[in-house]
C-alpha cells in the first residue's frame, strides 16, 4: 500500500504544501498535479464540482504522485464516506466549531477501533495501490483527517477540538474566519483580534501534537506562515492562479477592468 507522504511529513514536523482545485474539471487537476504541490483538494463546498468528476480527479492526482483531498461540504457521514470511498486520501472538513463535532469527523473518517466508517468501495484500494483487504487494515494509518478552524467558535473551543484523537491537523479558513469577528473577510490581516486567534490556535495545535495550517495567496504569505510554526499551507487555487495571471497581462497592456472576479 502506498504511503500518504503528506501525513507522513505532518507527522515529523515538516511543512507540506499544496493548493485548491475549484473548477469542474479533470484536466486542471491533471495539470495542476504535474506542478510540484504534494497535495490537491478538490473543492466540493463552494464549487459545481459533482463526486463523479472529484473521484476521477483523485485516480489523475494519485497517479501523479501527489495526494489527493477534498473539502467536503458539510461535516457528514455520507460527504466524508463518499470522498474517502471513491479514493480520497484525506478530507478537509468545514465549520468545526465543537468537541462533539471534531468526534463526528474522526467516527466517519476511521475505521474501528477509532471510529465508525463502514466498509465498501473500490476506488479506495485502487488509489493507494493495494487490495482491499490491505487498505482496511492500513487506513486509520494512512487517510489524513483535517478540521477547519474557520469561526471564532473554534477558537474559543481549540482545546476540546483538537484534543480529540484522530486528527491529524487543523486548516484556518481566514476568510470566514474574519467575517466571524464582524471584519471584513481577507487573508490576513493584523487586526489583533485575528492575530491572536491564528496564533492560538497554531499553539493549541502544537500542545496537543496536531499540525496547524492555513491559506494563504502568494508563496511570499506561504513563507511567512511556515517561518511561525504552519505546517499544512493551502496557496491560493488553480483558478486564483489563472485569473491572477490574467489581471497582470490585462493590465500591462492597459485592457479589462482589473476587478476581482474570485476570493482565491
Amino acid at each position: 500500500m502506498r504511503k500518504n507522504h503528506v501525513r507522513a511529513k505532518l507527522k515529523q514536523g515538516e511543512a507540506s504544501i499544496g493548493s485548491w482545485l475549484t473548477l469542474p474539471d479533470t484536466v486542471s487537476a491533471h495539470l495542476m498535479a504535474r506542478t510540484g504541490f504534494d497535495w490537491l483538494t478538490v473543492e466540493l463546498e463552494h464549487t459545481p464540482i459533482t463526486m463523479e468528476t472529484a473521484a476521477a480527479s483523485f485516480a489523475i492526482i494519485a497517479a501523479c504522485g501527489v495526494a489527493p483531498l477534498a473539502r467536503v461540504p458539510i461535516n457528514s457521514v455520507e460527504n466524508i464516506k463518499r470522498v474517502l470511498d471513491t479514493g480520497g486520501w484525506g478530507i478537509v472538513v468545514p465549520m468545526v466549531n465543537s468537541r462533539a463535532e471534531a468526534e463526528a469527523v474522526v467516527n466517519a473518517a476511521r475505521y474501528t477501533p477509532i471510529g465508525k466508517r463502514s466498509v465498501g468501495g473500490q476506488l479506495h484500494a485502487a488509489n493507494f495501490d493495494t487490495d482491499p483487504a490491505t487498505y482496511y487494515a492500513r487506513a486509520n494509518e494512512e487517510i489524513l483527517v483535517v478540521v477547519m478552524a474557520e469561526h471564532i467558535e473554534a477558537v474559543e473551543a481549540a482545546d476540546d477540538i483538537l484534543s480529540v484523537p484522530g486528527i491529524d491537523a487543523v486548516f484556518i479558513g481566514p476568510n470566514d474566519l474574519h467575517n466571524s469577528m464582524g471584519l471584513a473577510p481577507m487573508f490576513d490581516s493584523q487586526e489583533k483580534q485575528f492575530v491572536d486567534a491564528v496564533e492560538h490556535i497554531r499553539a493549541t495545535a502544537k500542545k496537543h501534537g496536531v499540525a496547524s495550517g492555513i491559506h494563504v495567496l502568494d508563496a511570499v504569505s506561504a513563507k511567512k506562515r511556515i517561518d511561525q510554526g504552519f505546517q499544512f499551507i493551502a496557496v491560493a487555487s488553480e483558478s486564483g492562479m489563472m485569473l491572477a495571471k490574467a489581471r497582470e497581462i490585462t493590465s500591462a497592456l492597459g485592457i479589462g477592468s482589473g476587478k476581482q472576479v474570485a476570493k482565491y
